[in-house]
């Protein structure tokens, strides 16, 4: 069932602002093709962070969370260290949640295992690509912690690994 596109994420941010956080969000980033392992991993992130608060928060926070989580870059986040999550604990620019803090440096030595098994977590992804959206909570549920079907949808949203970031009204729609 598509969304009406008044409804939309579009829809909205259409009547915002051009600096408004959620604008420069939908329109330079969501739902475009990412390819880099360190930014998807920094997408993970941002969505796991997200879960059960406003998307406002996330990107008022986003700068402070990429910076804590050392620019997302993976083999250093795979690396934190219980005094590593003190500090992110302590932390008043970033989301502070043991557990989410926890996932993410799980899923970061997840995500080094994919990269020696396939390449990258892009080219994973890749491969997964045209799978439906129950088939890939099943393997994100396998694979990585916090990644619920909300989240697991959220972030191949925006990364465009599954369709249906824009509304065909949208400057943005490529589909």
């Amino acid at each position: 069932m598509q969304i009406a596109e008044t409804n939309s994420y579009c829809h909205y941010v259409s009547k915002l602002k051009a600096n408004d956080p959620h604008r420069i969000y939908h329109d330079n980033f969501y739902g475009k093709e990412v390819h880099d392992d360190n930014e998807l991993f920094g997408r993970l992130i941002l969505e796991i962070n997200q879960a059960g608060l406003s998307w406002t928060t996330i990107l008022h926070k986003q700068d402070s969370i990429k910076k804590a989580y050392s620019n997302f870059n993976i083999k250093k986040v795979s690396m934190y260290s219980n005094d590593d999550i003190e500090s992110l604990l302590s932390n008043a620019g970033i989301i502070r949640n043991r557990l989410k803090i926890n996932a993410i440096i799980f899923n970061a030595n997840k995500i080094i295992k994919i990269q020696k098994d396939f390449g990258s977590f892009y080219l994973w992804l890749k491969k997964l690509k045209g799978k439906d959206i129950e088939h890939w909570v099943k393997i994100f549920k396998r694979n990585f912690k916090f990644t619920g079907p909300e989240i697991t949808k959220e972030f191949l949203i925006s990364t465009a690994f599954v369709e249906g970031a824009h509304v065909k009204s949208c400057h943005c729609y490529k589909y």
